[in-house]
């Protein structure tokens, strides 16, 4: 069997920054940028208050920021709660292959060590992209058997991008960038049953955390098997049904999953962002008002009952995770973004009624980013819409201004406006930055 770990540990080493093409570079800025508004914005979230109220008392010297806050932690705590603020909305980046949101766990490494060992901006972006490139191409070998029982691959994956950008950093040469891989792999956790829950952010943030340590064990000398990956007691063997490590391997250099990344433009699961996306426009173009409908119809991929089959919501984290809230949201406001998904407007009245009236079926011949959404009206009229490919998908992007809109709205609900655009610019600039880590002591509450 070919040596897939080391194979790519050999390459994560051996990279060099100016043999990335500036489009994936571009990629990759525009995904930190997403980030950081994701983070900064999750970071006044319940979830991120607890977490801290229980690991502030054990954190060791105040290395790193914790995002949109006054708190410092080290680097090891800061990397994990900035990954949980960072997912917390489910607003992040998504690899609409594996469904992997790539920059929580590797972002959120990198970005916490830049405060502790000063590395310049390009080094930072160069290891995000091969951290990247690291856990969606170990994703792409085990998806989605490996999802489909019960792995959520943002966590078991991630681990593994972490600990690659983080051994990058630590120009690791490939023996120990293969002990890296390999204590991160070991540590390789996460279930979906933890959907709509808080441990959901957890997943991300603990991926940075251990994928983290996993480079800084490995940098002192601490071995792991050399075969984490392929070996038949290893991660794709034990962790997933079905496997093709051609995918790990295959283009390396050539092909790059930073640049197929796609940012949400709904703060909830991917799969309901079509239905959200269909009605919205059936709203808009009717002018639509909640007491007007009987009934509203979906017919979707499976995997949106699957997920997102949450009929009765309690609380926002699970109001995320279904499509009957998402929809009536949508209509009820027109919108569904991160105050369309507070406890509060979950639990509202007029949300409640019109979910009730939310009706999913799912079918096998349609696609995972598409939907037939139909609105019965009261006076009898039914408006169809099909949407073949939701906003925020490859086919339908967001674009720089839009993710400069979706960045406004989230940090500047933290920082005051004027922090908040200059984080936003240096965010832009990452790559001619000198010391990377004022990225993040620009994105501290004062």
């Amino acid at each position: 069997m070919t040596e897939v770990t080391r194979e790519l540990a050999r390459w994560v080493a051996a990279s060099q920054f100016e043999t990335i093409p500036a489009a994936v570079r571009q990629s990759g800025v525009r995904s930190l940028l997403n980030w950081m508004g994701c983070a900064v914005g999750g970071s006044a979230h319940e979830t991120i208050d607890l977490a801290i109220r229980a690991l502030a008392p054990f954190s060791g010297p105040g290395q790193a920021t914790i995002l949109g806050r006054k708190e410092r932690f080290d680097i090891l705590n800061a990397a994990l709660i900035n990954g949980m603020a960072s997912h917390v909305f489910d607003f992040d980046d998504t690899h609409l292959k594996t469904i992997i949101h790539p920059a929580g766990p590797v972002a959120s490494a990198v970005v916490a060590f830049a405060e502790h060992r000063r590395v310049t901006g390009a080094q930072l972006l160069h290891a995000f992209i091969l951290g990247v490139e690291v856990e969606c191409r170990i994703g792409n070998a085990v998806y989605p058997a490996h999802y489909d029982i019960g792995w959520h691959i943002t966590g078991t994956a991630g681990v593994f991008g972490a600990a690659a950008a983080i051994g990058k950093l630590l120009n690791l040469d490939e023996q120990k960038m293969i002990w890296a891989l390999g204590i991160a792999g070991t540590q390789s956790s996460g279930f979906r049953e933890m959907f709509g829950t808080m441990c959901k952010s957890f997943h991300p943030g603990a991926a940075a955390r251990n994928g983290m340590a996993a480079a800084l064990l490995a940098e002192q000398g601490f071995t792991s098997s050399n075969r984490v990956l392929e070996a038949p007691r290893g991660f794709a063997h034990v962790m997933s049904t079905s496997r093709n490590f051609d995918e790990v391997t295959r283009g390396l250099g050539e092909v790059w999953e930073t640049a197929l990344n796609s940012y949400k433009p709904f703060a909830c699961g991917i799969v309901i962002h079509p239905a959200i996306d269909g009605c919205i426009q059936l709203r808009n173009e009717h002018g639509l008002k909640a007491g007007d409908i009987a009934r509203i119809d979906l017919k979707v991929d499976p995997l949106v009952l699957e997920l997102t089959g949450k009929r009765t919501p309690q609380t926002g984290l699970e109001g995320k995770f279904s499509v009957y809230h998402s929809c009536a949201a949508a209509i009820v406001y027109g919108a569904a973004g991160e105050k369309e998904y507070s406890d509060a407007a979950v639990r509202d009245a007029a949300n409640i009624a019109l979910r009730d009236k939310v009706h999913a079926v799912a079918h096998d011949n349609i696609a995972e980013d598409e939907v037939f959404v139909r609105i019965t009206l009261k006076d009898g009229r039914e408006l169809d819409k099909h949407v073949e490919h939701a906003i925020g998908s490859l086919e339908r992007p967001m674009d720089d201004h839009a993710l400069i809109t979706k960045f406004n709205g989230l940090a500047r609900d933290v920082l005051p406006v004027a922090k908040a655009d200059a984080l936003r610019e240096m965010c832009w600039k990452l790559e001619s930055l000198q010391n990377a880590g004022d990225l993040a002591r620009a994105a501290a509450h004062d």
